[in-house]
């Protein structure tokens, strides 16, 4: 048919002509030669990779791939983490409980599954095109293949060598032999791979004898052994073990009657292990290194496996400082007494230097929760300061002063008093009285809300919330009666220095890969505005009489900005002790106390005051990692003026008993228009004032002791109002006690 004749057809008539539908068959025949030609090409790649791919066993895994942990400068090593602690064991001295522990864990199907998951090969699929994250759930198979292979790396080609591997060895092998095979190099944390080792490491005892409990501890680390480690996060291992256990059950592994009777095991503390050659202070650095490498995505397996190259943000020069100034200033103290030491730089949240105490392997000191004392002050001021009150506000300090929800009266120390101090000088002076009015004028919550803001943690490790009791927060979280850490009040003193900016604290600026490819990287912390720059500076500025005022300045006339705290066990002895403070550059906490509640008291007898031992340490380390920085100027007066709230008018000064823990007083430079000014008596020098009754009993377990001992002072200036802690591990709800400044 011609052009011409086909142009008068129809569209349905013209596909019928032979010639259009010749070349349809033509075009079809094409796509479906290409189409079989690429299956064919695939299938040919799949058998020739299946072919020639040897399935590893355990004696062919390399596992001495050494990581190592720098200082920030990228080249002062702090540690090496590889070392091998690994023994085989035949499947046949696995319990069947313990196997059937780890199935539950991480594999329920794997007796009926092909090796392989495909829900988590399509991820990882959908993932790598999308650009998500290629981490999908994986096999028992895959697991040993990835292990044996030793790469983590989330990549569609890397799931794709799993598969082949994964199909092959399910096809060549016996299930039994392949959970044998797991069992021998899957690492369970602690330095331990395979299960022999990890059953000697966390219960000192061989598998053989390895209970259900115990075996259901084992199998609950494995999806992250960091996070999952009953000595570090007990909720969070409780959570997986009941996990374990409750998914036992669910596949008739185990009876349910005989579930519902097990109790969590007991397991032994932390040791040191052959990957952790850091046993000083660095290693509850390493710790807190590995926690967060976890939280961003490495697990212990890939530490200890990858040879990776981890630079901290702790200067090799001021880790060494810090450690020189608690055990020389502790030297020769009482054994009894424990101490921590937490800075950070405030621009960034990096940081800088980190002691927990003596022993690395050891409790960490540095997340104890204790009472802050007068040293949570600050927070009450800021939150004041957010409701229109300036620091030259007057309030009432005499004491004793009863207030509507505490049965005992709050007393300032050694009967110190000002009936109209301004809130600079009462701060100074450190007055319970003051304060403790005060949270309750702002709101005791919004003191709590704000101190969270600026970093204060606002969960504890039992998942409970920090700074209330039974859900209520009271106005004794003016003067400090609720628990925090050490490193929750170098955070939230890093917010004031910082001018309002919150950041989150980090340990890690890079991790590498042997070959030097970046696989992490962060320079600064997570910011978000906490409070005004002009909150910030005020209380910055109502803090810098704080140093002097105890004898606490730094070298060469520097400006610093502090405040210390101390806290009463009983009307004759104090049982915790603090001193933070910071220049713009850098902001440092320090605490003393002790493994419980026990008296704390230098060589001499003496109390310990926050102006006394933890003020000397924090003064040897300041001086010592800023000498040779340039100075950097504090601010000179306050930016918010007024009072908002209810004050009390000008007496025409202050009494001449001061209260407060910080020596002599010094006045602000700087006085409001209005107001006539402050008591220049400085307060008495001797212990810190109590209540009519005892702080409540602590109800935590102390943590292990150490062998640091304390430094001798000269004679500690005074305190405010006391309260109680409880030992380190676990926060319990603040006492009755009034804390010391």
């Amino acid at each position: 048919m011609s052009t011409e004749q086909a142009s008068g057809l129809s569209w349905r008539e013209r596909r019928r002509l032979p010639e259009r539908r010749r070349k349809r068959k033509v075009r079809r025949r094409l796509f479906l030669g290409a189409i079989g030609l690429l299956v064919a090409m695939v299938v040919i790649f799949v058998g020739v990779v299946y072919a020639t791919t040897d399935v590893p066993r355990p004696g062919d895994i390399q596992t001495d791939q050494v990581s190592i942990v720098y200082y920030s400068d990228g080249r002062t090593e702090m540690a090496r983490l590889g070392e091998e602690n690994r023994t085989d064991v035949p499947l046949s001295r696995v319990p069947d409980h313990v196997r059937n522990a780890v199935l539950s864990a991480e594999n329920r199907s794997f007796y009926s599954d092909p090796g392989f998951s495909v829900t988590g090969i399509g991820r990882a699929a959908y993932n790598n095109v999308t650009g998500g994250s290629t981490q999908g759930g994986s096999t028992i198979t895959q697991q040993y293949v990835k292990n044996a292979y030793l790469s983590s790396e989330q990549t569609l080609s890397r799931k794709f060598q799993e598969l082949i591997l994964s199909v092959k060895i399910d096809r060549n092998y016996s299930k039994e032999q392949i959970l044998e095979w797991y069992l021998n190099t899957v690492y369970f944390g602690r330095g331990a791979l395979g299960v022999e080792a990890a059953s000697e490491t966390y219960f000192d005892k061989p598998v053989d004898d390895l209970t259900v409990e115990e075996g259901a501890v084992l199998a609950a680390g494995l999806a992250s052994p960091a996070l999952f480690d009953p000595e570090g996060h007990p909720e969070e291992a409780l959570r997986r073990w009941d996990f374990v256990l409750d998914g036992m059950v669910a596949e008739s592994w185990l009876d349910s009657g005989d579930r519902d009777a097990m109790v969590y095991p007991a397991v032994r503390p932390r040791g040191e292990v052959a990957l952790n050659n850091a046993d000083g202070p660095e290693g509850l650095v390493l710790r807190q290194v590995e926690e967060e490498l976890a939280r961003s995505g490495f697990d212990e397996s890939r530490i200890y496996r990858e040879g990776l190259r981890i630079t901290t943000t702790l200067n090799a020069g001021a880790q060494r400082q810090a450690a020189a100034a608690e055990t020389g200033t502790l030297d020769g103290q009482p054994a009894n007494l424990r101490s921590a030491l937490v800075s950070i730089d405030p621009r960034t949240g990096a940081v800088v230097a980190y002691y927990g105490g003596a022993d690395g392997t050891g409790f960490d000191y540095a997340q104890a929760y204790r009472q802050p004392g007068s040293s949570f002050k600050p927070y009450t001021l800021a939150t004041a300061l957010e409701e229109g009150i300036g620091v030259y506000a007057r309030r009432d300090g005499s004491q004793p002063q009863n207030f509507p929800d505490r049965e005992a009266p709050v007393r300032n120390s050694e009967g110190g008093e000002c009936g109209d101090c301004t809130l600079k000088e009462a701060i100074t002076r450190s007055l319970n009285t003051t304060f403790y009015g005060l949270a309750l004028e702002v709101g005791p919550a919004k003191v709590a809300d704000l101190a969270h803001r600026a970093g204060v943690a606002a969960e504890g490790p039992d998942a409970t919330a920090t700074l209330e009791r039974n859900g209520v927060t009271g106005g004794a979280i003016g003067i400090g009666e609720y628990e925090v850490r050490p490193i929750d009040q170098a955070v939230g003193f890093a917010t004031f220095a910082a001018g309002g900016v919150h950041h989150e604290p980090f340990f890690i600026a890079t991790v590498t890969d042997r070959n030097g490819n970046v696989l992490y990287e962060q320079s600064e912390g997570a910011a978000s505005r906490a409070v005004s720059a002009e909150v910030a500076n005020d209380v910055t500025f109502a803090l810098e009489d704080v140093p002097s005022y105890g004898d606490d300045e730094l070298a060469g006339g520097r400006e610093a900005a502090a405040k210390t705290g101390t806290t009463q066990l009983t009307d004759n002895d104090n049982k915790d002790a603090w001193m933070i403070g910071y220049v713009p550059s850098l902001v440092t906490a320090v605490w003393i106390g002790t493994d419980a509640n026990e008296p704390i008291r230098t060589n001499e007898d003496r109390l310990i005051y926050g102006s006394g031992l933890p003020a000397e340490i924090w003064q040897t380390y300041m001086n010592a990692v800023l000498k040779g920085a340039p100075e950097m100027a504090l601010p000179d007066e306050a930016l918010i003026e007024g009072d908002n709230g209810d004050g009390v008018p000008s007496q025409g000064g202050g009494s001449g008993d001061g209260g407060g823990d910080n020596g002599d007083q010094t006045t602000s430079s700087r006085r409001p228009p209005s107001s006539s000014s402050p008591s220049t008596t400085p307060p008495t020098s001797e212990p810190p004032p109590s209540t009519s009754q005892p702080p409540p009993p602590t109800t935590t377990d102390p943590p292990p002791t150490t062998t640091d001992p304390p430094p001798t002072t000269t004679e500690p200036p005074p305190t405010t109002d006391p309260t109680q802690t409880s030992p380190p591990p676990q926060p319990t709800p603040p006492g009755t006690g009034a804390p010391g400044g």
